[in-house]
């Protein structure tokens, strides 16, 4: 008998591979946890995630410091002044660290620090808490951002030592050519999405899956202008927007991003998930509620790309609000509320995408069809998309996507005028099953949607494909205001689309029912020979 082949079992120090790392670290982390539920186990791992991501992030930028003096001569010791000069970091985008917030200092004492005659003992919570104030600190943009809960009674030491350990053991450069910083922003959106998971319903208060996000991101093109989320959540929009800039070889500081958050813990998740991607965003000195107080009150948007809260009942509505420029939106439900906010925030020539429960299409009640109709009629939908269902883990809800635009012309935009013309997308049959609760949309998916809006407006990206527009039975179709009068203003794109064309088998009509009638009656014959045989069973038990 052969002897047994030694297992090898992956560390977050062995991991080879981003997928490898961000599993290790999410079984290693999730091991870890201990009594806490996952939302406040959520603030515990982030803030630890963040805080070893702004101290690689300032190590890197003050070896490239030294390196620079080196190189113009200048010894370590000459270079002192230089290494501790706030502003040679804060130049370059990164945040300044002081010396007890840096990963290096809470690793050596991840177990706490012993108490000697010059100071007192603390814990490993006590000095994390501290690293984070010190931060915020020195670091005015991350004022009021950071946790510090981790000398909580719910936090156990022993733990926190120990997770502090397991980030201080993970190799987070030498991923290919992806710097520590870039693998440490996919390592936070990791667990984000882990987070949601486990949080179900509660989870998507503060997550969107990327593929629902990248849709936006794709039919929008955001390539440069001012980006706004008004319901931003972990701030998961601005960071695909970043990615497509990435994917396309544009300048990410070509946008501006701005966004608003109700929720204190989200809007500070959201904060630090910019940071760590190096995104500069205007989320307000704090957070609020968008209906009651609009952060960003003076400033009109080139995007929105939002995914806000379905159905609320309970909002802050005022009816005299000017954003209700096509009517007051209903007191117990506040969708027409959310897509008149972001209609009023567009600029000249912007354009948005907003997720919505798919009720919000064709509902009349407390007076959201007299709204529909009125933004049908000011020509300002675009495009309207039905997703497939359980997209979302946090609902069970089917959810649509609305495309606004402000210019419809030839232009910038686009080369096709399609004035006073909506196209309809029913993707309800695209994506795949990832696990028996979620479905996913893949990049062909997901190119398949926005590429079909691209061709319909000619945009330059599909004229460079050569992509042309048509309508497609049973997934595209480009309808007319008339149209969508005469369909009483719904906007479900089943509606318009029309069954899927079935390909023509060459066999005739009168022959087929034939054959099926035979099949079915065999079928039937079979079933009731079935039934004897388990009768006579039965009836010998019985016996």
């Amino acid at each position: 008998m052969p002897p047994r082949k030694k297992q090898v079992v992956a560390t977050p120090s062995t991991a080879t591979t981003m997928k490898e790392l961000k599993d290790t670290l999410w079984k290693a982390a999730d091991k870890l946890r201990g009594s806490m539920d996952a939302s406040q186990y959520k603030d515990v791992v982030l803030g630890l995630v963040f805080l070893k991501y702004v101290s690689d992030a300032f190590e890197e930028r003050r070896g490239a410091i030294l390196a620079e003096c080196v190189a113009d001569g200048l010894t370590e010791e000459d270079a002192q002044p230089l290494l501790e000069d706030q502003d040679e970091y804060r130049r370059a985008g990164v945040f300044w660290v002081p010396t007890r917030s840096r990963w290096g200092y809470l690793a050596h004492h991840a177990k706490g620090r012993a108490a000697t005659t010059a100071e007192p003992g603390a814990t490993i919570g006590e000095l994390v808490d501290d690293a984070m104030a010190h931060i915020m600190g020195a670091n005015p943009a991350l004022a009021a951002t950071l946790p510090t809960i981790f000398n909580s009674n719910s936090v156990d030491q022993r733990r926190l030592g120990e997770l502090v350990d397991l980030f201080s053991s993970a190799r987070f450069t030498g991923v290919g050519a992806i710097r520590a910083r870039d693998v440490l922003g996919e390592v936070y959106e990791y667990f984000l999405a882990k987070f949601a998971a486990a949080e179900g319903k509660r989870g998507g208060e503060f997550y969107t899956p990327p593929g629902v996000v990248r849709v936006l991101v794709e039919m929008l093109e955001p390539y440069s202008g001012r980006v706004y989320d008004p319901a931003c959540g972990s701030g998961g929009m601005f960071v695909q927007a970043e990615k497509f800039l990435e994917r396309h070889g544009a300048d990410p500081q070509a946008i501006s991003v701005y966004g608003q958050e109700l929720n204190e813990r989200t809007w500070r998740m959201a904060k630090m998930n910019l940071a760590v991607h190096g995104i500069t965003g205007q989320l307000g000195s704090r957070w609020g509620d968008t209906f009651a107080r609009d952060l960003h009150p003076d400033v009109q948007m080139d995007y929105v790309m939002a995914n806000p809260p379905f159905n609320i009942k309970d909002w802050a509505r005022a009816t005299d609000d000017a954003r209700w420029r096509f009517g007051v939106p209903p007191a117990g439900n506040a969708n027409y509320g959310w897509i008149q906010h972001i209609l009023s925030k567009l600029a000249p020539g912007g354009s948005a995408g907003v997720v919505m429960a798919n009720g919000s299409m064709s509902s009349n009640s407390g007076g959201e069809g007299e709204i529909r109709a009125q933004i049908v009629e000011a020509d300002l939908v675009s495009c309207m998309v039905a997703l497939p269902t359980q997209l979302f883990r946090s609902t069970g809800i089917p959810v649509c996507v609305w495309f606004f635009a402000t210019d419809k012309t030839a232009g910038a935009r686009g080369s096709v005028d399609r004035t006073g013309q909506v196209l309809f997308l029913d993707a309800r049959n695209l994506g795949h099953m990832v696990d028996r609760a979620e479905r996913a949309l893949s990049d062909d998916d997901i190119a398949k949607i926005a590429g079909t809006f691209h061709a319909w407006r000619g945009t330059k990206s599909a004229v460079d494909a050569g992509l042309t527009y048509a309508d497609v039975p049973g997934f595209a179709y480009s309808a007319s205001l008339a149209e969508i009068k005469d369909a009483g203003y719904a906007l479900t794109p089943g509606r318009y689309v029309g069954a899927v064309e079935v390909e023509d088998d060459g066999e005739p009509v009168e022959e087929k029912i034939a054959r099926l009638t035979k099949d079915l009656f065999e079928q039937f014959e079979e079933s009731a020979r079935l039934e004897q045989i388990v009768r006579e069973q039965l009836g010998r038990i019985d016996g």
